[in-house]
């Protein structure tokens, strides 16, 4: 084990928790329910930043920032949504605190807020009331704003980076002048978050849509994209949200259209957090530390020099440059790790308890021979390579570890789906961990009481769904199609 962690099958849940502490990536702070994310967690966070950031400006997409505090009156605008939001929500109710007799610090009762601030649990309601300002006419149309902030959402029972009190996030928000075209962003955003967990973080994923019980709170329709983590249980990976005009009607945002007739605009809103890091870390890692997809490994390559006298190190680290510059040239990110305090086989440890996808160990033996030691930390396997060229090698290399990190996650997924048809079938899987592909009747009813038995949630209604007639695997009510449920995340 690296540096002694729980194992998967031992404890997985032990597993997750010391390993994003002991690779460095965040921690608990004095602030219960809130993390430190630490520089190399953050780190991840920045390229998943970087390139979601890419995506969303490559369709049209802008960054604003709206304000961390909303009016308590305007939550209660829109039933549905306080009600989802009701029980997590920060208030604020004074502005100034002062010291009494006793030199206690204390709130002052003399400087109460006139009308009370939620500390936002996300955006809607600020952005739909600032948007009444921008939105006259149809010329106003579409607004396609995105923004990168922070939200509380006051949790009881806490995770690193699965459920924090105070997590990242971006949230888009934008705003159309027909029901279509507003349908049309809600689908193009949930095929961006696909395409962003597929090809960059090398997580397969469904898309489909949630059930009216599982809908964002004051949504029409809401699209998710669902993975299945190595215990089996799923994580809800990515939304996005068909508003229709129900913000719009609760901040009476209106517009004029080309006939000069007037109607409420319609929304989309759409989100990732800093949950996909956890995502990240379930969907790859093993028994000795993270496994990273290169794509968004802060180190791509950590080079480590074998030597016994600074007269070798110094001969090393000439060859080792030479191998830096033709990597980052080819836009590798590379450490080379020459600390004299820790011998290579507590660096070695480090780097796959950390997930570098590559790493490369040089000796006088390997100047003398014109090569290096290549260390793959996806199959844990070593190969001797020429340095003639490594730039090559090492590219193909990392595209090579991306690939298999994804497909080896794909066949997992589904190997782990499995089609029921009793709820004795039902139970098994959802027992056992997977996805359970099983009719169901459609009612709310039915929905609660499999959650109540089983704890398993409907995950989604894939979009990639065939039409099979069946019965329910509860009532044995008539059904159209399978859904997907699993325990959950």
């Amino acid at each position: 084990m690296g540096k002694g962690i729980t194992s998967r099958e031992e404890n997985y849940s032990q597993w997750y928790n010391e390993l994003v502490v002991k690779a460095d990536l965040a921690e608990n702070s004095a602030v219960r329910g809130s993390m430190v994310i630490k520089p190399y967690g953050y780190a991840i966070w920045e390229k998943m930043q970087a390139q979601l950031d890419k995506m969303f400006k490559e369709t049209g997409h802008e960054n604003a920032y709206f304000p961390l505090f909303i009016p308590k009156s305007f939550f209660s605008k829109e039933a549905s949504h306080v009600d989802g939001f009701a029980k997590e929500c920060a208030v604020v109710t004074h502005y100034r605190l002062k010291t009494d007799e006793s030199g206690k610090v204390v709130v002052d009762e003399d400087a109460k807020l006139e009308e009370e601030l939620i500390v936002r649990p996300t955006s809607e309601t600020i952005i739909w009331s600032t948007y009444k300002n921008w939105i006259q006419s149809y010329r106003d149309l579409p607004i396609l704003v995105n923004q990168w902030a922070n939200v509380v959402r006051w949790e009881m029972r806490t995770r690193l980076f699965l459920r924090t009190a105070e997590f990242l996030w971006q949230e888009g928000h934008t705003a159309h002048s027909t029901a279509e075209e507003a349908l049309e962003e809600t689908t193009k955003m949930i095929n961006v978050y696909s395409e962003f967990a597929e090809k960059w973080m090398a997580m397969p994923v469904i898309m489909g849509r949630k059930s009216e019980n599982e809908r964002f709170a004051g949504a029409i329709e809401t699209f998710t994209i669902e993975a299945l983590m190595q215990d089996g249980k799923a994580l809800q990976s990515g939304t996005s949200h068909f508003l229709g005009q129900n913000f719009a009607k609760a901040f009476d945002v209106k517009f004029a259209d080309k006939n000069g007739k007037l109607d409420f605009v319609w929304a989309t809103s759409w989100g990732v957090s800093t949950r996909l890091i956890g995502a990240l870390i379930m969907a790859h890692s093993d028994d000795k530390g993270l496994v990273l997809p290169p794509k968004l490994a802060p180190i791509q390559v950590a080079i480590v020099p074998i030597y016994k006298s600074e007269e070798e190190l110094s001969e090393i680290s000439k060859s080792v440059q030479i191998i830096i510059d033709k990597l980052k040239a080819k836009g590798i990110s590379v450490k080379y790790d020459n600390r004299d305090t820790q011998k290579p086989g507590f660096k070695f440890a480090e780097y796959e308890l950390k997930g570098v996808p590559v790493r490369i160990a040089i000796g006088p033996r390997d100047l003398e021979q014109n090569s290096c030691e290549i260390s793959r930390r996806d199959t844990l396997t070593k190969e001797n390579v020429s340095q003639n060229g490594i730039d090559d090698y090492v590219e193909n290399l990392l595209n090579e570890i991306q690939e298999n990190i994804y497909n080896k996650a794909f066949i997992f997924r589904n190997n782990n789906i499995f089609k029921v048809n009793t709820f004795d079938e039902f139970k098994n899987v959802i027992e056992k961990g997977g996805f359970a592909s099983a009719h169901w009747d459609g009612t709310i009813e039915t929905e609660l009481k499999i959650k109540e038995l089983t704890k398993a949630t409907l995950r989604c209604i894939p979009f990639k769904n065939d039409l099979e007639i069946g019965k329910c695997v509860l009532t044995g009510k008539p059904s159209k199609e399978r859904v997907l449920f699993a325990k959950a995340y």
